[in-house]
């Protein structure tokens, strides 16, 4: 078997059963239960939700995106291995020791597959919530040219490239297009102040001005455990992205908790403390990708101006890159996971058979 067929790029086309189109994103693929097949699993599981809450079966793909691109190597190589492996373990690895340290709990109710989460339907908060306890990337080019606020904070001059901040830092943006919010343009990722969450709570979709407090709480203890843990390992939790919702449990309570994914090399920038501390920067996240995809075509522009996006995009679809490349990533993916799990991935020679025999026969979802 080839390293291609231990990819699992292509990840919406299982054949589970399902009550709603299939929904695919960048590298997740959700695939949303019917009713019945939902309430059963409740019952039959012992989840600690509602009788009737919506159920869905998330798949993590072996894609990679940067720059709003899905990028693919030599030899049909369409994603690197391990890495969905490595996003879901390091994923859960926190969420547990967020429930353990009685923060707040996630959308998953069980991990049936290394590349699989069975998870309940929330209600999203509107806000891509970023912390950054390192000025670095898109907030160092903007202070280098002159800004000093960010999402209505001040920060001091003299600040150098990556160094660390005075504090954390929350620069919230929106999730999505939102309309009618006084000031806040329509349009997805703009930042925010907290004062615009604040006075438009309900807009981003907090039940109350108290839950905007209880957000913030979650984002920066969430950041501290995870800062925390990484500082055992000498890695640096340099920035990172948190979303949250709200799901009702067994007893009908709404509660917010913690969702998508959190602190994994895609949403977040870890440094090798070690090399920081000599003046390099040595990355074991996505922003090493990121950097060799600068360096290996001729006009990074393209990758950078969001007014080039046709070009980009052909970019990607026209250019398939070294397989050592893909390894690369694959190395640091996995090298970061087992780091943070203290164990070996689990890595799979063909996902697609195990994901389908596992939700067929201990799940009954496959027809």
């Amino acid at each position: 078997m080839s390293l291609a067929d231990k990819v699992l790029a292509v990840n919406n086309d299982l054949p589970i059963r399902t009550g709603a189109p299939v929904h695919s994103g960048k590298v997740r693929s959700v695939y949303w239960l019917n009713s019945a097949d939902s309430a059963r699993l409740v019952a039959q599981r012992g989840y600690d939700v509602a009788p009737d809450a919506p159920l869905a079966i998330m798949v993590i793909s072996d894609r990679i995106s940067a720059f709003d691109c899905i990028w693919h190597g030599e030899g049909g190589m369409n994603g690197v291995p391990g890495k969905g492996a490595a996003l879901n373990a390091i994923s859960n690895h926190w969420f547990r020791l967020f429930r353990e340290n009685g923060l707040a709990d996630s959308h998953i109710l069980e991990i049936p597959h290394p590349l699989v989460w069975i998870v309940q339907k929330a209600r999203p908060v509107m806000i891509e919530a970023i912390a950054r306890q390192y000025i670095t990337g898109s907030m160092w080019r903007s202070y280098a040219r002159g800004e000093r606020e960010f999402c209505g904070i001040s920060i001091p001059d003299g600040l150098q490239r990556d160094q660390k901040l005075p504090e954390l830092l929350i620069t919230p943006s929106t999730k999505g297009v939102l309309s009618g919010i006084p000031g806040v343009p329509e349009a997805d990722d703009v930042n925010i102040t907290r004062d615009d969450i604040v006075n438009n709570y309900a807009a981003f979709n907090f039940n109350s001005p108290a839950d905007v407090d209880r957000y913030e709480i979650l984002l920066r203890e969430g950041f501290d455990l995870i800062s925390r843990e990484l500082g055992k390992l000498d890695q640096i939790f340099v920035d990172t992205k948190f979303e949250f919702g709200y799901v009702v449990d067994r007893a009908g309570n709404d509660r917010l908790i913690y969702m998508d994914e959190v602190g994994t090399p895609d949403s977040s920038r870890i440094w090798d403390g070690p090399a920081w501390r000599e003046g390099k920067v040595v990355e074991n996240s996505k922003e090493g990708f990121r950097q060799l995809l600068l360096q290996h075509f001729p006009d990074p522009d393209i990758l950078l101006n969001k007014d080039r996006m046709p070009e980009r995009m052909a970019l990607a679809r026209d250019n398939a890159l070294p397989a050592e490349v893909l390894m690369a990533v694959s190395e640091t993916y996995v090298g970061i996971a087992e780091k943070i799990t203290g164990a070996a991935l689990p890595l799979s020679d063909n996902p697609r058979a195990e994901i389908i025999d596992i939700l067929a026969g201990e799940y009954g979802l496959v027809d």
